[in-house]
């Protein structure tokens, strides 16, 4: 989209219900709001929409704060920053939507129910018996004032429904899915206000987006068959409808929709499990939209500069966990050490290597680990693995391993030369280590594989690691000479 192309004074808005932990379908919606307004300098609003009272948790609402901080989904109007538009919550602005209700009521486009739950289920069921859709059939439209009156003194609750006008073909210009057309008929008259004096949904979304000046609506799929109720509440209220965007749905790989069985959808727990964010913006991103080019690596900001709404896909993304694994060790590699250590350290304590008194006592040493080692993680909770062939002092040969070990003599000639060899060295350098396992590779006419390879068992227990002469010198000359004492030990 070139800068010609783009609209002005775009404002998007990213509206969660606070009812449970946000997950992956939530936050690529935030994220592609997001996007588009930042590649057009357009406005980001963040909306609560809490109407449901008894599962609305203001835990979830902070958890939805934290997510986008920790993704730079920042926002320009919203909770904890204001706006001119507020309150930023729907459970503040329920005058303003008790006061359009009522207009509607007074230009007989929507009327008050009565019905309690029991009726409506009998209703539902007579349909569902006749092979009919269920929805509301207006019983409840021609009640005069004085049976409403009647009604409530026996202790109803009523409810207000918007008048769904018969014989209406509504069409939407999608900005994803294209035109799609929809049947009034087919809709049965929905509740605009419950009976807790709360606002429906479809409802609620209409006035906020209106009064907060939204222009462009982009929302998953799920979302599509609320739209022919929200444009038949702007045309009751003579207002313009906002432009409206559908994203497909996230399948796992079997193609069913994501679900738990998949793996995990909150959000919180990719960035509990060491993911990084710039890893999970690049991997959303590409979750139903698609840049021009083979390239898929991108930074946040690379992405800004050329998301274009118009490339976005109609058809489903497959959510690819073995995709984004390797997205985040990409940026594992491509990250700043100092900033490494500080998001291993929740990793290393639980794992109860280590406290972080002790990582910062020992930074440098930490640093040059995470140097080494960084090349090899997927996710940083793979780190306390990795960290373990620094820590303990002796070295504990596999049953497997130790048998074939002990039985060369070759290998015992080599720990026995390595061990004096480090302990004469005066400065313990990857270059003095490195002099000291070729020396004892000549004396003993070993060199390759049957040199290296039993000098790393004999330090570490493993066949595969890091850079051997980074590893030892990491070790550190005493833990290295009680490591390859250890080793001996075991010779019978």
């Amino acid at each position: 989209m070139t800068k010609e192309n783009k609209p002005e004074n775009v404002r998007l808005r990213f509206a969660p219900s606070p009812t449970g932990s946000i997950h992956i379908g939530n936050i690529r919606t935030a994220l592609f709001n997001w996007l588009y307004a930042r590649n057009i300098n357009g406005t980001y609003i963040l909306r609560i929409e809490d109407t449901d009272v008894s599962r609305s948790k203001m835990e979830h609402e902070n958890t939805i704060y934290k997510e986008l901080k920790w993704l730079g989904l920042d926002w320009d109007e919203g909770p904890e920053i204001g706006g001119e538009h507020g309150p930023y919550r729907q459970s503040e602005r329920k005058e303003i939507y008790i006061e359009n209700a009522e207009k509607l009521l007074t230009e007989g486009k929507a009327y008050e129910c009565i019905c309690t739950e029991e009726e409506l289920e009998e209703l539902r069921e007579a349909q569902r018996n006749r092979g009919e859709v269920p929805r509301y059939n207006g019983r409840c439209k021609e009640l005069s004032d004085e049976e409403l009156i009647e009604y409530k003194e026996e202790g109803r609750k009523s409810v207000i429904r918007f008048d769904v006008p018969s014989g209406k073909k509504l069409i939407v210009n999608d900005l994803i899915k294209g035109e799609v057309e929809f049947e009034s008929d087919g809709i049965g008259d929905f509740i605009l206000i419950k009976s807790d004096g709360m606002p429906a949904y479809n409802f609620a979304c209409v006035i906020d987006d209106f009064l907060m000046k939204i222009t462009h609506v982009l929302r998953g799929e799920d979302h599509l068959s609320n739209t022919p109720r929200q444009v038949m509440i702007y045309d009751a209220l003579g207002l313009e409808a906002p432009n409206f965007g559908h994203l497909s749905l996230i399948l796992g790989p079997d193609k069913s929709k994501l679900s738990k069985r998949h793996g995990e959808t909150f959000i919180g727990e990719y960035r509990e499990k060491g993911f990084l964010p710039e890893a999970m913006v690049n991997f959303l991103a590409l979750l139903g939209w698609s840049p021009t080019g083979e390239e898929e690596l991108f930074k946040p900001e690379e992405i800004v500069e050329i998301f274009d709404i118009n490339r976005v896909a109609k058809s489903a993304a497959v959510f690819d966990i073995e995709k984004l694994k390797w997205m985040n060790s990409h940026y594992i590699k491509e990250a700043d050490n100092k900033r490494l250590f500080e998001l291993v350290k929740p990793f290393v304590t639980r794992a109860g290597i280590m406290d972080e008194n002790t990582m910062d006592d020992n930074f440098d040493w930490f640093i040059e680990i995470i140097e080494i080692t960084k090349d090899q993680l997927n996710q940083l909770s793979d780190f306390p693995e990795k960290i373990t062939i620094f820590v303990g002092d002796e070295v504990d040969l596999e049953e497997n391993i130790k048998e074939e070990f002990l039985q060369d003599e070759n290998n015992i000639n080599l720990v026995r030369e390595l061990k004096e060899g480090f302990g004469d060295l005066d400065e313990w350098s990857r270059e003095n280590i490195s002099s000291v396992i070729k020396s004892a590779g000549k004396k003993l006419k070993l060199k390759g594989k049957k040199l290296f390879m039993p000098t790393r068992i004999a330090v570490s227990g493993e066949k595969q690691g890091p850079e051997l002469d980074s590893l030892i010198y990491l070790l550190g000359k005493e833990k290295a000479l009680n490591r390859l004492e250890s080793v001996l030990s075991q010779v019978s």
